[in-house]
């Protein structure tokens, strides 16, 4: 599952099993960019709550779906199959809409934004994260007006940033530890938006 040994659910024991638990999906099963921390616990705390913060907390305003859009783009972008596979399966749950979904995947897979089947605004939002993702020295402030004009407010071009800069994060954990889905149930996600402490995978 990974190049790092790692505890798995049924030997974990003390504050690793506590987190466990909170985290679990169906049959006790903890997505292996979680259990790639189990060696040490804080680092996975830190890992979860920056995650459920940012893409999973009801202040957001921007769609969580759009957000997962976010995600599988620059999971693209980084090489990512282990998140871009998991991201884009909440992406077409959430949507609800499945050959949009599909549409929109094959769009970023081919690196063609452009035709992806979204709003204007939201391709902007995709420039926005190809540069951060992949030029981040480059950023000017350019780049956020162009964000303003195309009708987003600084809260949601924060909510952009944040997205942009955690999947690049979450990417880097998985590629520098050789985390794959193998065991994993793709898709899930923490669901309950409306409380920040509820971290089960669902």
């Amino acid at each position: 599952m990974t190049w790092i040994t790692t505890v798995p659910f049924d030997k974990a024991t003390g504050k690793l099993r506590q987190l466990y638990a909170r985290i679990a999906g169906p049959g006790n099963n903890v997505d292996n960019i979680m259990m790639a921390h189990s060696l040490r616990p804080h680092t996975m705390e830190g890992h979860m709550a920056i995650y459920k913060h940012v893409l999973h907390h009801s202040g957001n305003t921007l769609p969580k779906w759009f957000l997962e859009v976010l995600g599988v783009w620059v999971s693209g972008l980084n090489n990512c199959a282990y998140c871009e596979t998991h991201h884009f399966t909440g992406m077409k749950r959430l949507l609800r809409d499945d050959p949009r979904a599909e549409a929109i995947r094959a769009a970023l897979a081919g690196a063609d934004i452009a035709a992806a089947p979204l709003e204007p605004p939201q391709i902007e939002a995709l420039r926005y994260a190809q540069k951060l993702t992949l030029s981040p020295g480059e950023m000017v402030e350019a780049d956020v007006i162009a964000l303003r004009r195309a009708g987003y407010d600084d809260g949601q071009i924060l909510e952009i940033n944040q997205v942009v800069s955690y999947f690049s994060y979450a990417n880097r954990t998985v590629l520098g530890l050789g985390c794959s889905t193998q065991g994993d149930i793709i898709g899930l996600s923490p669901g309950n938006s409306d409380n920040p402490e509820d971290w089960a995978h669902r």
